[in-house]
């Protein structure tokens, strides 16, 4: 199987200890944590991914708002430098100890963080780099 994925949740992923907007969210989103870390590839995908999955239900889901479509393009175009290569819906991801060091650094330093700018959850994922991402589920031996 495949997880489909956002490009900015290619970034959210490395910080995500367990919080979320509701419970169903929460719990969705450490199923799939648990699936990347077992190595599960990721599809970069355009719009809601797998991620989004519980928030599309009900009235205005915030996945579809105009500020989160230019998150995704800035977030595809940093990793992507951070790759040395384009990354387009698509594209395969191979979630390796190597690729969450990389980007885990580069998130540390700033360096991929500018889709991170204005979100909700900035603060927390900050904190959580800062602490060397202790307590984050999305993991690789």
């Amino acid at each position: 199987m495949t997880v489909r994925l956002r490009a900015h949740h290619l970034l959210c992923m490395l910080t995500f200890v367990g919080e979320g907007y509701n419970p169903a969210f929460t719990e969705n989103y450490r199923s799939i944590a648990r699936r990347l870390s077992a190595g599960e590839e990721i599809e970069l995908v355009s719009g809601p991914d797998d991620i989004c999955a519980p928030l599309m239900e009900g009235g205005d889901p915030h996945c579809l708002n105009a500020s989160v479509i230019e998150r995704d393009a800035l977030a595809r175009q940093a990793v992507a430098r951070l790759f040395g290569n384009e990354i387009k819906p698509g594209s395969i991801i191979r979630p390796e100890a190597e690729l969450l060091r990389d980007l885990r650094r580069n998130f540390t330093s700033g360096a991929i963080r500018q889709a991170c700018s204005g979100c909700e959850w900035e603060g927390l994922c900050t904190t959580i780099a800062g602490g060397d991402y202790q307590g984050t589920f999305v993991t690789r031996p």
